[in-house]
C-alpha cells in the first residue's frame, strides 16, 4: 500500500523511527482509530499565509465585494463615461448574421455532456474526500496545504492518510460512504472516457460547419464588447436584444468558448499529470502545469469552474427567455411554449435516476462495474502507458520532510514478523518460487551482495498525495535473471507478512513481469540514505514507479512466479483489488 515517513519523523532518523515504531507497536494507531467526519463546509478552510480561514469567511468577503461591484458597476452605467462606453463597444453585435436554431450536433452533445459532467463531478468528490487536502508543492506537508475539507491532523499521534479520509453522503458522492475511491476511480474514468469521445464527436462537426463562427473569436473587439456586458449584467440590466437564440453576447461567446477550448482540455491535460507512468517518465509534463500537486489543485479548480458556469448559464437562460431558449436547445426552434422546458424535466427526471441506480449498483454489483472497468479503462491505461519506463529521478536536496503513512496496520500480528524483527531480521529469508527454474531463499545479505541501486523518485499514492524520497536496494531485474522464470510466468505475486484492510488475509499484490524488468524496480531494503525503517516495510518493500503506492507492497515474506494473477486470491490482483474494487493496473 502507498507509503511515507510519518509525524515527527526526520527522513528515517534512528531516534524518531524508534519512538514512532513504539507508539504504532503498542497503542495501534493504525488500526481505524479516530473520527472520520463528514464533508460540510464548516470544516472547509483556506491558507491565507501561516493562518487558515474558514470558507464562510471568505463567502462572506466575496458577497461584500459583489455587492461592491454591483454599485460600482451601477454607478458607471448612468455616467456620462459609461454611456460612451457602452454605445461604442456594444455587448450583441449585429453582424455577422447567425443562422437560427441550433444544429443537431449541439443539442445531442449538450445534453449528453451534461449527463457525463453530473457522474464525473459527483466522482471526482468522492475520490478527492479520500485525501481532502489540496497542495502547491509536490511534498504534501500537513499545514502546508492550501485548502483542506477537514481539520488539522492530530500533532500527538501519529495519523494516517486512510484515517484522514472523509464521509460523503450519496447524494453529493458517487458512490458515497468512506474510503470507497476504488469504486468512485471506476465511474470517474469510465464517463472520462465518454465525455472525450462525446468531445471529439463534437469537434469534429463544429470545425466542419458555419457554427464554428458562432463560438470562435475572430476580433479583438470582443474584449472591450465582453467588458461592456460585463458592466451591463453587473448593473443588474439586460444588454439591447437579448436572446440566446439568434446572436450570444460577446461575454456568452467568450464564456463558451472558454468552457470548450480551454476547461475542457485543461481536465483533461490535469488529470493525465496525475500519472505515476507519464510523470516518472516526462518530467516536464508536470512542470507544464508546476508539479503534480498543483496539477491536482487546478483539476479541482476546473471543476469549481464548471459548476459556477453551470449556475450563471441557468441562470442567463432563465433571465434571456427561459421556454425559448429550452426550446432551442432542444427542438432548434424559438416557440414560446414549454416543450423544451418538459424535455428538460425529463432529462433531469432521468440523470437523477441514473445516479441513484448507479449508487444502488455500486453496493451490490461492485465487482461487475470493477470489470468492465478494468475491460476499457485498464486496457486504455495499458495503450496510454504500458510502453514506456519510468526514468525520472531527483536530487537529495528535493526529497520530502513529510510523507503520509497510508497502511492499514503493522505486521505485529504475524509472529514469524515479530520473531524476525526481535532479532534485528537476522534470520529473514526472502523465499522466491512458482514457475521459475531456480527458486531461492535469500537473506538480506544474499540480496545486499546481488547488487545495489539507489534512486531518489517521486511516490504517487492513489488517494492523491505525493512525495520524494530516495530508495536503496536491488534491481528486480537481478532478481529475475537469478530465478529465470519459465516462459509462461507473465505475473509475479508479492506476499507481505502484514494482514490487509482490518485484518484477515495477508496484503499482497501482483505485478507484470515487464514492470518489474524497468530499470527503476527495486527491492528496497534503504530509505533516504537509512536503514529502511520499519514504518515503511523492513525488511524489504517494493519500489514500481510507474504504479500507483498501494502496488508497491511492504514487509515482504516471498514472492511468487505466475502465470496470471486471476489465479491467485479472488482474481483481481491483488489485496486492495479483491477486496476494495481497485483496479488492477493503475496507472493514473
Amino acid at each position: 500500500m502507498a507509503d511515507g515517513v510519518d509525524p515527527g519523523e526526520d527522513n528515517g532518523s534512528p531516534a524518531s523511527e524508534a519512538e514512532l515504531q513504539d507508539e504504532f507497536l503498542h497503542e495501534k494507531l493504525l488500526s481505524e482509530q479516530g473520527t472520520h467526519p463528514r464533508m460540510r463546509l464548516t470544516r472547509v478552510h483556506v491558507r491565507l499565509g501561516r493562518r487558515f480561514f474558514s470558507v464562510w469567511w471568505l463567502l462572506g468577503i466575496a458577497i461584500t465585494l459583489a455587492i461592491a461591484l454591483v454599485a460600482a458597476a451601477k454607478l458607471y452605467f448612468a455616467s456620462g463615461a459609461g454611456h460612451q462606453f457602452l454605445a461604442r463597444h456594444a455587448c450583441i453585435p449585429l453582424s455577422p448574421p447567425v443562422p437560427a436554431g441550433m444544429p443537431a450536433f449541439v443539442r445531442w452533445t449538450h445534453l449528453l455532456t451534461f449527463f457525463l459532467l453530473v457522474i464525473i463531478v459527483r466522482s471526482g468528490l468522492q475520490v478527492l474526500a479520500d485525501h481532502p487536502r489540496l497542495y502547491t508543492k509536490v511534498h504534501c506537508t500537513p499545514g502546508r496545504e492550501w485548502l483542506r475539507f477537514r481539520g488539522p491532523v492530530p500533532p500527538d499521534r501519529v495519523w494516517t492518510a486512510k484515517q484522514d479520509t472523509i464521509t460523503l453522503s450519496p447524494l453529493v458522492g458517487l458512490p458515497g460512504g468512506r474510503h470507497t475511491i476504488g469504486v468512485a476511480r471506476h465511474w470517474h474514468f469510465i464517463f472520462d472516457i465518454l465525455f472525450v469521445l462525446t468531445g471529439i464527436v463534437y469537434a469534429a462537426f463544429l470545425f466542419s460547419t458555419p457554427w464554428l463562427h458562432r463560438l470562435l473569436p475572430t476580433h479583438a473587439s470582443i474584449f472591450p464588447a465582453a467588458a461592456s456586458c460585463a458592466v451591463t449584467y453587473l448593473s443588474l440590466h439586460l444588454p439591447r436584444g437579448a436572446s440566446g437564440f439568434f446572436h450570444y453576447d460577446a461575454l456568452q461567446q467568450l464564456t463558451y468558448f472558454s468552457v470548450i477550448f480551454i476547461l475542457a482540455p485543461l481536465a483533461i491535460l490535469t488529470g493525465l499529470a496525475m500519472s505515476p507512468a507519464l510523470d516518472n517518465r516526462f518530467r516536464w509534463y508536470a512542470r507544464l502545469f508546476g508539479n503534480r500537486q498543483i496539477a491536482r489543485s487546478i483539476h479541482f479548480l476546473v471543476m469549481v469552474s464548471f459548476l459556477a458556469f453551470f449556475i450563471g448559464h441557468m441562470a442567463l437562460v432563465a433571465l434571456t427567455g427561459l421556454a425559448p431558449n429550452l426550446n432551442d436547445i432542444t427542438l432548434a426552434n424559438n416557440h414560446n411554449n414549454l416543450d423544451g422546458f418538459a424535455i428538460w424535466l425529463l432529462v433531469i427526471a432521468l440523470v437523477i435516476a441514473f445516479n441513484v441506480w448507479a449508487v444502488r449498483f455500486s453496493w451490490t454489483h461492485t465487482r461487475v462495474l470493477q470489470r468492465v472497468s478494468n475491460l476499457t479503462v485498464g486496457r486504455v491505461m495499458d495503450l496510454l502507458f504500458d510502453h514506456t519506463a519510468p526514468r525520472v529521478e531527483y536530487r537529495r536536496r528535493d526529497i520530502s520532510p513529510y510523507l503520509w503513512p497510508n497502511h492499514a496496520r503493522l505486521p505485529d500480528s504475524s509472529p514469524e514478523w515479530c520473531a524476525l524483527r526481535d532479532e534485528d531480521f537476522r534470520g529473514y529469508r526472502l523465499k522466491v518460487h512458482g514457475l521459475v527454474e531456480n527458486p531461492v531463499e535469500l537473506s538480506l545479505e544474499q540480496l545486499q551482495a546481488m547488487g545495489k541501486q539507489q534512486q531518489i523518485t517521486l511516490h504517487h499514492c492513489i488517494q492523491g498525495w505525493s512525495g520524494i524520497a530516495e530508495w536503496g536496494g536491488l534491481p528486480f531485474a537481478e532478481l529475475i535473471e537469478r530465478v529465470r522464470p519459465k516462459p509462461e510466468a507473465q505475473w509475479v505475486m508479492f506476499y507481505s507478512f502484514a494482514a490487509g484492510g482490518e485484518g484477515g488475509d495477508r496484503y499482497y499484490d501482483s505485478h507484470s513481469i515487464h514492470d518489474l524488468r524497468h530499470p527503476q524496480s527495486l527491492l528496497a531494503y534503504e530509505m533516504n540514505g537509512e536503514r529502511l525503517p520499519i514504518l515503511h516495510g523492513r525488511p524489504l518493500r517494493l519500489r514500481v514507479e510507474n504504479q500507483l503506492g498501494f502496488k508497491h507492497v511492504k514487509w515482504i515474506s516471498e514472492i511468487e512466479f505466475v502465470h496470471h494473477f486471476s489465479e491467485r486470491y479472488a482474481g483481481q490482483g491483488g489485496y486492495n483489488e479483491d477486496h476494495e474494487f481497485f483496479g488492477y493496473r493503475d496507472e493514473i
